[in-house]
């Protein structure tokens, strides 16, 4: 029989507090409040492509800069994926996804490897600058796929291989690591062990 793939965190620093809940083995199902509205809708479009039930509520000092919420939310986030994970015994552990939105398109590639890399690239000059959604820098883009991969210990590639709209650019990223994720932790029953010459991940 196979062990729920469930694990529960919090986190509580002078900048934040997270409480986070998650089933990998969900449907997809979410309840996202983290104080900041457009982080709330790519944690639930996270949620919803890669089938993991999630329930986030975080609250930080959005009055100084939505930096410290995100980056604090997407560290639990990692850390909460990799304890859920367990030894990653039967998973598939790798998975890639091409995903659009309108004139936006972007490629992930997810290892659960058990080493923390992330690449990012493709995305266009002066992005990183701009406010979605009200305080949401572009920047916190890369920034919360590293504090994420880091924490869960995971190699991730991310590119964008085009788009104008900002929103429209952040989001398929955010899609396309939810779809490659929910390849990569599939559980294949034709892995016996872990999917590792190492015998480890």
């Amino acid at each position: 029989m196979t062990t729920a793939r469930i694990a529960r965190r919090t986190r509580s620093t002078s900048e934040s507090s997270v409480e986070l809940e998650l089933n990998l083995d969900g449907t997809g199902k979410s309840s996202i409040s983290t104080s900041v509205p457009f982080f709330d809708h790519m944690l639930t479009a996270f949620a919803k492509h890669s089938l993991t039930d999630l329930t986030v509520t975080a609250t930080g000092d959005t009055h100084i800069d939505a930096h410290h919420t995100v980056e604090d939310v997407a560290i639990v986030l990692g850390q909460t994926i990799r304890e859920a994970l367990g030894d990653k015994t039967g998973i598939s552990r790798y998975g890639d996804a091409l995903v659009p939105l309108d004139e936006a398109l972007a490629q992930a590639v997810v290892d659960i490897s058990g080493r923390p890399y992330l690449v990012h690239e493709g995305e266009p000059a002066g992005f990183e600058q701009h406010l979605i959604g009200g305080h949401f820098t572009g920047s916190l883009v890369r920034h919360s796929f590293e504090a994420l991969a880091f924490n869960a210990g995971l190699t991730v590639h991310v590119r964008v291989l085009s788009g104008r709209d900002p929103h429209h650019i952040a989001e398929a990223e955010y899609k396309a690591f939810a779809r490659a994720f929910r390849q990569a932790k599939a559980l294949d029953p034709l892995v016996e062990g872990v999917p590792s010459t190492k015998g480890a991940l």
